[in-house]
Order: structure tokens, then sequence, then C-alpha cells
């Protein structure tokens, strides 16, 4: 069964720094785009930073400066370094992947369980 698994994540200072972690597991036979999503109480899911196979990254304005997002093709995974943290950064924040999952070429987009973020102030 193909899946994302989520860890890092927790409670930190505001000016701290934390790092997420996903690793996609199963019968995979490529990954294209990846990427970190979040979502607030009370708001829309947003996303956070996405990287393609090649390793174009995009990044929420907000974020710009402060989180790096990366991946390790030969291990599937994703990751999220984020620093300067501030409290409007707290937030359940998802991993999320579009994966072939057949050798015909099947896509699959998968989401992680989500894990949580807080930033005191």
């Amino acid at each position: 069964q193909v899946q994302l698994v989520e860890s890092g994540g927790g409670l930190v200072q505001a000016g701290g720094s934390l790092r997420l972690s996903c690793a996609a597991s199963g019968t995979i036979f490529g990954i294209n785009a990846m990427g970190w999503y979040r979502q607030a109480p009370g708001k829309q899911r947003e996303l956070v930073a996405s990287i393609s196979s090649g390793g174009t990254t995009n990044y929420l304005d907000s974020v710009k400066g402060r989180f790096t997002i990366t991946r390790d093709n030969a291990k599937n995974t994703v990751d999220l370094q984020m620093n300067s943290l501030k409290p409007e950064d707290t937030a359940v924040y998802y991993c999320n992947a579009h994966l072939v999952v057949t050798i015909l070429g099947t896509y699959r987009e998968l989401w992680g369980q989500g894990t949580l973020v807080t930033v005191s102030s």
C-alpha cells in the first residue's frame, strides 16, 4: 500500500526552528511534484512550498526566506526546514505527493496524515 508518513512538528517559541519530514513508501515507480500544505483553525488549506522532480521550488510569499523545501529522490522523501517561525505559522502541516504507482504510469495524489506545528509568542 502506497502511503506518505510524516514526522517532525511540535511546539516551538517564536523565532525558533523545526524540520518536517515526509517519506513515501510502497510500490512507487516515480514521484512528480511534492509539497507541504498547511491548514490553520478556521482557514482553508494553503500551499506552503512545493518542489518538482527536477528541483524547481515554489513558496508561499509569507514563508519566503524562512522555509526551505528539499527532496531526496533516491529515498522518496521531502523535507521542510522552517526557520524564524512566527505564531501565524501555527497550523497542521500536510505532506502531498503526486506518485506514479503502476508501470503503465498511473498517477495517484496522496496526502500525509498531518502534523501539528504550534508556535508560541
